[in-house]
């Protein structure tokens, strides 16, 4: 429940203020001039924020619409990505926003217009490519968990459905998956669905679907027609790993036709060194923050002997399954040049 919602000026007669108003009847409406004197504000706890975080309803008025680094390759062209909202009703102990953000409230920008007057302008640009564009969603966000909410997919699918020669990924973990099951499959949406074994997923995807309701929505998206996306991302190493992620991808590739999946991508932990270095002050127990991580150029990663291990590992459980062309492994690359809504770094650890 949420017991405060900040509004700024510009939006607060926006027909989608109004709607996200009116599912929160008592909660205090607090006016402001921006979001940034509140979101990006010091001395803010993110951990007891994360408790009980409040609503900023705010617009996006630059940058939107950014570049995602080359090693983002899913068999697109040119890749972009943007974020609708900054925060996740999720509390993953790997995810890169405890890092990034000072403030663990969730900020919706509601100009969902203004992105898709972006988007449009970038895919005409790259019409005529030899290969469509893409455009991620749910990096800084899940792009799901929060739609009965935002309407997010809702309003995007049919905003987009036109786009030429461009490709939309909605990166989830979320079983909200009513307003896609509402609509005809598109052929220019990608959902791709972040997974892990249910110990990992119980342990640190804390607030997260469990895998097999995960892999429930995955398997009523496919019999619907959607492409579909599965990401192993970050693989998490840990004493019984092997066992558990094999016994998780067999029955991924059992449940689900391995000739409909558009893509698999499989990633390491890794995050900047500042925001590892966050991180460890809000978890300084947890062994996530500590086994087998080493500094490599500024970000903190599995020492290489381990994540080449893992990675190799994982990829040939999904080979047995699904054939190479479709399986692109991201090997600890630089994302020193991506940056946020805000001008961070970001470190695309998962979402």
């Amino acid at each position: 429940m949420v017991d405060t919602i900040y509004i700024e000026h510009q939006v607060r007669a926006h027909p989608r203020t109004e709607a996200i108003l009116s599912r929160y009847p008592k909660a205090e409406r607090v006016e402001i001039e921006r979001y940034g004197q509140l979101f990006n504000g010091h001395k803010q706890d993110f951990r007891l924020q994360k408790t009980n975080p409040s609503l900023i309803l705010a617009a996006k008025n630059n940058k939107r619409v950014l570049d995602a680094p080359a090693q983002y390759e899913t068999g697109g062209g040119a890749h972009y990505y943007f974020s609708h909202m900054l925060n996740c009703v999720y509390d993953c102990r790997y995810c890169f926003l405890q890092g990034m953000l000072r403030s663990a409230n969730f900020l919706v920008f509601v100009n969902y217009e203004d992105f898709v007057d972006d988007l449009r302008q970038i895919a005409q640009v790259h019409a005529n490519d030899d290969k469509p564009v893409w455009f991620f969603s749910g990096y800084d966000c899940d792009s799901l968990a929060y739609e009965p909410v935002t309407g997010f997919a809702d309003y995007f699918l049919d905003a987009c459905a036109d786009l030429p020669n461009a490709v939309l990924e909605l990166r989830t973990k979320s079983t909200q998956i009513r307003s896609l099951l509402a609509k005809p499959a598109r052929d220019n949406v990608v959902v791709a669905y972040s997974l892990s074994p249910d110990p990992v997923a119980k342990e640190v995807e804390i607030g997260a679907p469990s895998f097999a309701k995960r892999l429930t929505a995955l398997v009523r998206l496919q019999e619907q027609g959607w492409r579909l996306g599965l990401r192993f991302d970050p693989v998490i190493w840990y004493q019984n790993y092997v066992e558990d992620y094999q016994e998780m991808i067999d029955e991924v590739f059992t449940r689900l036709d391995a000739s409909k999946i558009d893509s698999v991508t499989l990633g390491g932990f890794r995050l900047p060194k500042t925001f590892h270095k966050t991180m460890r002050k809000l978890y300084p127990e947890h062994w996530l923050m500590h086994a087998g991580l080493a500094e490599q150029n500024g970000q903190v990663t599995y020492r290489q002997e381990i994540e080449h291990d893992v990675l190799n590992r994982i990829e040939q459980m999904c080979l047995a399954h699904i054939d190479s062309s479709r399986v692109f492994k991201y090997l600890n690359f630089d994302t020193a040049n991506l940056g946020d809504n805000m001008n961070t770094q970001n470190a695309r650890g998962a979402a």
